[in-house]
């Protein structure tokens, strides 16, 4: 027998209560739709701008000469640029084996263990908590006692922020990865660190490399806990021990500048940086993309 409930039978689809779901459904599109379009636009919008000013700032001058003195004219970004690569470098570094590591243990062993939800705890706090607020604490705890502001301090800073973004995208991505890989292998004699290591992460790891690529993103534009740590330096040098140039706050300078050619200089260095991030996450997938295919 035919459901007399089926969307072709007339008098279902003239019935009130199908006639409100339809409308329901349409306005639910129609904002879902109109929000996207919104956000669409902003973001057409910044980026025409910053592409629009920052183009004509890119130049092999940007690369080869530091930072000019105030009024005067040429000069580039190149302290800042290695700057910036080396204290992100080293942030990237020191966060990366901490958080992949913590989120192996809080997905992999601490299912059920106090000292699993207390990091967990801690680490939302951290994702939720104010950049500037971690450069103070680094400010009280690093430069404030050692009397001078660092490369060091500035990537200890970088390093906090970055190490929540990498431990909660690695335990996410891990509890994706289905149990019966790890049975199979349990099955096979291998001893659980080594499940999850070499498994486990393996399997989840592009994930794991996309969080990554989250942490390097949201740390490789961060200004104000660099002001409070790495402060900056006119001059090109790569000892960290020291203050160091780095883009985020160059740029932030600059653009508060009554110099055109500062202004110049820091739409070249916000384009630097989204480009890097760009190229990084295209790479990234286009990478991963290739192996699952192979």
């Amino acid at each position: 027998m035919p459901d007399d409930r089926s969307e072709s039978n007339p008098m279902f689809n003239a019935s009130p209560l199908y006639e409100r779901r339809r409308r329901t459904n349409l306005i639910g599109l129609t904002l879902s739709m109109g929000a996207m379009a919104l956000g669409l636009v902003a973001l057409l919008w910044i980026l025409f701008v910053l592409f629009s000013n920052g183009l004509a700032a890119l130049d092999l001058q940007l690369f080869t000469q530091d930072t000019p003195a105030p009024g005067s004219e040429g000069g580039g970004l190149r302290n800042a640029i290695v700057g910036s690569l080396m204290i992100v470098g080293l942030a990237v570094l020191v966060s990366t084996p901490i958080g992949i590591l913590a989120g192996i243990y809080l997905s992999e062993f601490g299912d059920s263990s106090k000292t699993a939800e207390l990091t967990r705890f801690v680490t939302d706090i951290m994702l939720s908590a104010p950049s500037i607020v971690l450069g103070l604490f680094v400010y009280a705890i690093a430069v404030a006692t050692v009397g001078n502001f660092s490369g060091y301090a500035g990537s200890l800073a970088l390093s906090l922020i970055a190490i929540p973004v990498v431990m909660r995208t690695t335990e996410n991505m891990l509890r994706l990865v289905p149990g019966s890989l790890r049975e199979a292998a349990f099955a096979l004699g291998a001893p659980r660190w080594k499940v999850s290591t070499l498994v486990t992460l393996r399997a989840a790891r592009s994930g794991v490399i996309t969080g990554l690529l989250l942490a390097v993103a949201r740390i490789s534009g961060e200004t104000a806990p660099l002001l409070f740590t790495a402060l900056n330096n006119q001059f090109f040098s790569t000892n960290m021990g020291s203050p160091m140039a780095n883009l985020p706050v160059v740029i932030f300078q600059f653009a508060m500048s009554p110099y055109d050619n500062w202004i110049r200089l820091a739409w070249g260095g916000a384009l630097l940086i989204t480009l890097t991030v760009l190229v990084l996450n295209i790479l990234a997938r286009v990478f991963f993309r290739e192996k699952v295919r192979a």
